[in-house]
């Protein structure tokens, strides 16, 4: 799920960043990656400064899942590893895309869309209150469970 911690195993190394496996998920048929580029490209100075920050092939590193496709198999995982991701990963709200804090605690609903008609789904990221406006209003259980999703009180 996005935000959640993992950790990763790095197994091999490519210009725009590395592939991994993700412990606990390594017969799961998934696709994880850290686009270093995207994370670091920016914080850089040069390429080599770049490469630096690769993690050494076979190293065991934590990192946070930033994204989930399942559009078509495999699954692919977009993990970050940028140090104030790890802290609390925040990501645009889909319906009003002011900013949402993914990790535990934070305010962020994770919904998977899917198909009746044949395979894939797709992720919406959104705050509680933006699925519970969106939820017609006569629907006032659904709009009550949307604002409870995930919260103990």
């Amino acid at each position: 799920m996005p935000g959640q911690k993992v950790q990763a195993r790095v197994l091999s190394h490519h210009p725009w960043g590395v592939l991994v496996e993700i412990a606990g998920y390594e017969n799961a048929g998934l696709s994880a990656s850290i686009d270093m580029i995207q994370q670091f490209s920016r914080t850089t100075s040069s390429h080599d400064e770049l490469l630096a920050l690769f993690p050494p092939i076979g190293s065991q590193i934590d990192a946070v899942i930033e994204q989930i496709h399942r559009w078509h198999p495999p699954v692919s995982v977009r993990l970050s590893i940028r140090p104030a991701d790890l802290e609390s990963l925040a990501w645009g709200c889909d319906f009003c895309g002011e900013q949402i804090t993914m990790s535990p605690g934070g305010d962020a609903l994770v919904l998977d869309s899917r198909s009746n008609d044949g395979p894939g789904s797709h992720t919406v990221i959104c705050h509680r209150h933006c699925l519970a406006e969106r939820i017609h209003p006569e629907n006032s259980g659904e709009r009550a469970r949307a604002l409870k999703i995930g919260k103990m009180c």
